[in-house]
């Protein structure tokens, strides 16, 4: 229980960030479209920061372990996250924004400062593996979702900048290259906005939509009911069937540090996406923000149920 205590209050310290970006916006400091700059700054910046920097720490066989681990639940829960979302699709006529936004979860922005919190800036890297396929997936399946696209260029999505720094990150561990102090120094600065920045933005998208359309939509509260409840439970009923935390020392953690990732509110690179692609970015910081705000309650209790179970 006391992990799930500990959650809950720094999910609360992320929620007040996305008052301030609301409060900012209200009284007139700024505007809406102010968040843009700030999505690119997120997506082509502190990312790719976070991603290459995650990956340099020293080789041993049980961080390679727990790296395959991680790495293996990250797979299976987007093939699981994926077929489930093509069901819930087709279910429930979900638009691109709640189809997106109820596959893919918050998990670099929220999870790596809550990983921090709880366990330790020495298991981050544990949480990399799932945030390394699920940014792939980005720009890869999620982008043709909301997009429109069936299919997106090979050569134009490596180009990419987080798929290229994934790549960079992974080639320095694999030949343990240590990046310059002054150049790791820096990617660390940068990455320790990822939380803040996503909130802030958040928040600042969710000040233009009136109260009352968030409040009364119910298609928003179905998306928050999918991302929060069905689909963790869902998943944390897989997972434990599986029997993943039995695969690897510290694969309890490892194990739980995967499952995190999975029931973490709407992912903010969503609405980011929305944002720079000129799609429905109200709706899709609206779904943002109710499952951040409420995610508050459901994370901790679900992680109670998984640690009960």
């Amino acid at each position: 229980m006391e992990i799930a205590f500990l959650l809950a209050g720094k999910i609360i310290e992320l929620t007040i960030i996305v008052l301030l970006g609301y409060a900012l916006v209200k009284s007139k400091l700024l505007k809406s479209q102010d968040s843009y700059p700030l999505s690119i700054i997120g997506l082509y910046l502190i990312s790719p920061s976070v991603m290459i920097n995650a990956f340099q720490i020293d080789y041993s066989p049980q961080i390679l372990n727990g790296l395959l681990l991680s790495l293996t639940m990250a797979v299976f829960l987007h093939i699981i996250l994926i077929i489930t979302g093509v069901i819930l699709k087709r279910l429930l006529n979900l638009d691109p924004i709640e189809h997106a936004a109820s596959i893919y979860s918050n998990s670099g922005n929220l999870i790596i400062p809550l990983v921090v919190s709880m366990f330790g800036q020495q298991w981050v890297i544990y949480a990399t593996c799932f945030i390394v396929v699920q940014t792939f997936l980005f720009w890869t399946h999620c982008r043709s979702i909301i997009c429109g696209k069936g299919s997106i260029s090979i050569l134009k999505m490596f180009k990419n900048i987080n798929i290229l720094s994934i790549f960079l990150g992974v080639f320095l561990f694999a030949f343990q290259i240590k990046l310059p102090p002054l150049i790791s120094g820096t990617l660390s600065s940068l990455g320790q906005f990822i939380g803040p920045n996503a909130m802030l933005i958040a928040g600042m998208l969710i000040a233009s939509i009136p109260l009352r359309n968030i409040i009364t939509s119910k298609r928003i509260y179905l998306v928050t009911f999918l991302r929060l409840i069905l689909i963790p439970i869902f998943l944390l009923i897989i997972i434990k069937l599986c029997g993943f935390d039995n695969w690897v020392e510290n694969g309890e953690t490892i194990a739980m540090i995967s499952f995190l990732a999975t029931m973490s509110p709407a992912a903010a690179t969503v609405t980011q996406m929305a944002l720079i692609y000129g799609k429905n970015a109200n709706k899709a910081s609206a779904i943002y923000g109710v499952t951040t705000m409420l995610c508050v309650f459901s994370m901790p209790l679900i992680i109670a149920l998984y640690q009960l179970i």
